[in-house]
């Protein structure tokens, strides 16, 4: 039987992780963080149920003996939801190389993620596989564009947006690590050259046709900023946005980052909890329908210009599962002892858009693709 520890278990996104793993019964499943109280809560409600043996586990990240406490557990696979991962530093998936385990987290910040490779040549000496950023960017956005590449002989520009539903659940490290840096700059590549962006700022309206239709949004710092000029050989521009659905929610934003880019505060992280109280009064508002899109844009083989785009629709509230896909993906396959390289890598090319439909299908995301002149 093998152990599988998912950190930060019971939150937002790592309940989502659980779930999708106790199908297997030849797994004992450690739901960890934190809190013992809601841990046990979860075990206890998906014990009747899960095949998979279940466990709460005590524990706190930034605890002195989290590496002895971790080495006891001895586990063959750590999930790490625990975010949000800006400032946390790299002591998780070292303490998981330590203890010969492999490691799958759902970072989405850009250093974080960028710079596990640091730690490559300790993973290949311990024969595990780190994998940092797996969900919706970089997981998924570049499964989408390997989706499309064979198409172009250069991509000139990657556009690609996210807009939750504002019914959707939505969990506080979310929220803290957006506002981390919302009004402070960030680099993009941009004019074919690196510049500074604001985050939450260049603020726009986008139309995600379909039931998503027109969303607010603005700038959001993600790992495939840094990652894909490189990886795709970008010419002209790679961006990423989101927005909140309600205008006031969204355009508040946007105010705050101007607030902060003129250093009247300087970061609306420590505010995080009042912000997320403050728009639970606004739940009634809005939908529960949430829009992804990917738009690349480049020269085909045949010297004429191509525009493909493709849009994610997630309905019912289902839009939080789409972030935890990358991750139980590759986390089933290591399970099943499929083939995977072993080494410390940001969560790109491991795994095909294809590997998404099954997860898709059983949520009631649906997903369109277009491609046009340009």
């Amino acid at each position: 039987m093998k152990t599988v520890i998912v950190l930060g278990g019971y939150g937002n996104f790592g309940k989502r992780v659980v779930t999708a793993l106790v199908e297997d019964a030849d797994v004992h499943l450690i739901i960890a963080g934190r809190s013992l109280s809601k841990a046990q809560a979860l075990v206890d409600n998906l014990r009747e149920s899960a095949k998979a043996t279940l466990t709460a586990w005590q524990v706190d990240i930034f605890s002195s003996d989290f590496e002895v406490q971790l080495q006891q557990q001895a586990p063959f696979l750590v999930i790490h939801t625990g975010g949000p991962f800006q400032g946390q530093g790299h002591r998780v998936p070292q303490a998981c190389i330590d203890a010969h385990a492999h490691y799958i987290d759902l970072a989405d910040d850009r250093q974080f993620v960028c710079d596990i490779s640091e730690l490559n040549t300790r993973a290949k000496a311990n024969d595990v596989l780190v994998v940092s950023g797996a969900s919706s960017v970089p997981g998924l956005s570049s499964a989408v564009i390997e989706h499309f590449q064979t198409m172009f002989k250069s991509i000139s520009t990657i556009d690609i947006a996210i807009a939750p539903g504002n019914k959707a659940e939505r969990g506080l490290a979310t929220i803290a690590a957006i506002l981390s840096y919302t009004g402070h700059p960030f680099q993009v590549f941009k004019g074919g050259q690196w510049q500074p962006a604001y985050g939450w700022m260049d603020a726009k309206v986008n139309d995600f046709g379909d039931i998503a239709k027109k969303r607010g949004l603005a700038n959001v710092d993600v790992p495939d900023l840094l990652i894909f000029p490189e990886r795709y050989k970008v010419t002209e521009r790679v961006s990423f946005q989101a927005g909140l659905e309600l205008p006031i929610l969204h355009w508040g934003m946007v105010a705050m980052a101007k607030l902060a880019k003129h250093g009247v505060i300087k970061n609306w992280a420590p505010y995080a909890k009042t912000i997320s109280a403050l728009s639970e009064y606004l739940l009634p508002f809005g939908t529960d329908i949430g829009a992804m899109e990917v738009r690349i844009c480049g020269i085909g083989h045949d010297k004429s210009g191509k525009n493909a785009v493709w849009r994610l629709y997630a309905p019912d509230g289902q839009g939080p599962y789409i972030p935890t896909l990358s991750a139980i993906i590759i986390a089933k396959k290591l399970l099943t002892d499929k083939a995977y390289e072993r080494g410390a890598m940001p969560c790109v090319g491991l795994f095909t858009l294809s590997d998404f439909d099954t997860y898709f299908n059983a949520f009631g995301i649906y997903a369109s693709e277009e491609v046009m002149p340009c």
